[in-house]
């Protein structure tokens, strides 16, 4: 039997070509998933409050006591959104362990972007939280799903720089609508003209402009369906997920454990009930947040837990002691984040246009007729920023010492943020790029870690669960702004500013504290490789 070298050279050569090829197939894909993530969840952030207006039947400009109706229904539909996307992270993760990230990717990117793109065409606020809660299922998942493809597909080395750009392409979708956000006013009354000489019914032309034209915005969501072909065609399957399949490893999971899914999502429901439901009384108030907080966590862990159990049962050596343990952890860094995010940070746009209601801005500069906009384009532009820095110094100084200092440096940015400002302008809008540096920075640290502390068979499920139940607990937050709205209504901040967002959202920004201490209870992973 011959042998030739020269073939053998060229099909090493090949195989090589064609790795390189996959690998940024895969990081391309991921990005522009994760772009179409932040712009799903940047685009509620800006028009939301307007949606929940138009939906109420509230005026443009709101009193305060219509303020006060707005505010707890906008709360509410962010915390379906976040329990939506809990259950897809665990629920697609899961899948992506089951049948490989790259199907079960285009299945959530699918999912997102076509119910986002009906919440349009909501009429009510129930409507449009039904909606969005499903459109949520599929953001989950395409974040779990896409990191861990890119981490095991890309050399050890890459991964800080993979992390970075994982979280600075997310917010690249946020300071993407903020550029639609602006020329969508800008060319409003064209477009309505442009509808009418269509051939659309008047009335319903005036449905899809009035508000700031929201629905609009909310229909655009529908453009990321295009990716699903894009994954399917040109986007290779993880190698190492598949020599897990080719062992057997994947046999482990079973459909049945999903209904442990579906009875964890009982769970936020719970909560969500114990929140707003008026009449009771507040031992019984907080029994309840708690239980639902157990089930969630319960049902949710579920299918891992049935996993580990049958990989033992099969005489598999699980490469990492302690998974569970090791996903409640990341899930509690993970909610310090998230929860400093929705429960302060996503309400800047919402706070600018606060300050700025009732202002006649025709005749005022572009600053000034779309501050929301402007507000969301400084805080993306610093959150891209602080991703890739977080990513760096996660390298550099370690994981453990790095998330302390970003739990530090994000809740003085908070503070800064609501407690020193009391009008909108250049200071607003600069404090608020660094809103964005600080509180965001966490999104490009969590790609870093969360992946390292879990075994490939089981990556997927863990930081899935990891990152998106951290969402249950950030939901809980952006439930409680609705009563601190209420109850702080007295409390002035050091600028002055009475009530409101910002005394609401310098309370919840507190949380920071929990994970500076949190952080020291996990393992430094600094300097390893993945977990086999």
């Amino acid at each position: 039997m011959s042998h030739d070298p020269l073939a053998a050279s060229q099909a090493n050569s090949d195989s090589s070509r064609s790795k390189d090829w996959g690998k940024w197939m895969a990081l391309t894909a991921a990005l522009l998933g994760w772009m179409f993530d932040g712009a799903e969840m940047g685009v509620f952030s800006m028009v939301g409050r307007r949606a929940v207006q138009d939906l109420l039947g509230i005026p443009l400009i709101a009193t305060k006591e219509q303020e006060a109706l707005i505010g707890p229904v906008f709360g509410m539909i962010i915390a379906v959104f976040l329990v939506g996307a809990a259950t897809g992270g665990v629920l697609f993760g899961w899948l992506g362990d089951r049948v490989g990230r790259v199907r079960a990717m285009s299945l959530s990117v699918l999912t997102y972007a076509i119910f986002t793109g009906l919440c349009g065409f909501a009429q009510t606020p129930l409507q449009l939280g039904v909606l969005r809660f499903i459109a949520a299922l599929g953001m989950g998942g395409e974040w779990s799903l896409g990191v861990a493809l890119v981490m095991e597909v890309w050399p050890n080395r890459s991964r800080a720089l993979m992390a970075g750009l994982i979280g600075a392409a997310a917010n690249a979708g946020y300071f993407l609508v903020g550029i639609v956000g602006i020329l969508l006013t800008q060319v409003i009354k064209s477009l309505e003209s442009g509808l009418l000489w269509a051939g659309l019914p008047e009335a319903t032309v005036q449905m899809l402009v009035a508000y700031d034209g929201w629905r609009i915005m909310m229909m655009l969501g529908t453009l990321p369906a295009v990716l699903t072909f894009f994954f399917r065609i040109f986007v290779p399957e993880s190698e190492r997920w598949l020599e897990e399949k080719a062992g057997g490893s994947t046999a482990s999971m079973s459909s049945v454990d999903l209904w442990g899914v579906l009875i964890g999502t009982a769970g936020p429901a719970l909560v969500i009930a114990m929140c707003v439901l008026p009449g009771i009384i507040m031992p019984l108030r907080l029994l309840g947040i708690v239980s639902g907080v157990v089930i969630a966590a319960g049902g949710f862990l579920f299918p891992a837990i049935r996993f580990v159990q049958r990989d033992r049962a099969l005489g598999r050596v699980p490469p990492l002691q302690f998974p569970i343990q090791r996903m409640l952890l990341g899930a509690g860094l993970s909610g310090v984040a998230l929860l400093g995010t929705w429960g302060s940070t996503q309400w800047a746009m919402a706070w600018a246009g606060q300050l700025t209601q009732g202002m006649d801005r025709t005749e005022l500069g572009l600053l000034w007729q779309h501050p929301k906009e402007y507000t969301q384009l400084t805080t993306s532009t610093g959150a891209i920023v602080g991703t890739i820095l977080a990513a760096y110094f996660g390298n550099l100084l370690g994981r453990r010492v790095s998330y302390f200092a970003l739990c530090i440096l994000s809740l003085l940015s908070v503070l800064g943020f609501y407690q020193l400002q009391n009008q909108y302008g250049p200071m607003f809008l600069f404090t608020s790029f660094i809103l964005g540096v600080m509180t965001a920075s966490f999104y490009g640290w969590l790609p870093l870690y969360l992946p390292e502390l879990f075994s490939t068979r089981l990556r997927a499920t863990g930081q899935g669960f990891a990152f998106n139940f951290g969402r249950v607990i950030a939901a809980i937050g952006a439930l409680q702004i609705g009563s601190l709205l209420a109850l702080l209504k007295d409390v002035q901040t050091l600028a002055g500013v009475q009530g409101g967002y910002a005394v609401a959202c310098s309370v919840i920004c507190l949380v920071y504290i929990a994970g500076a201490i949190l952080i020291w209870f996990a393992p430094e992973t600094n300097g390893k490789g993945l977990p086999e």
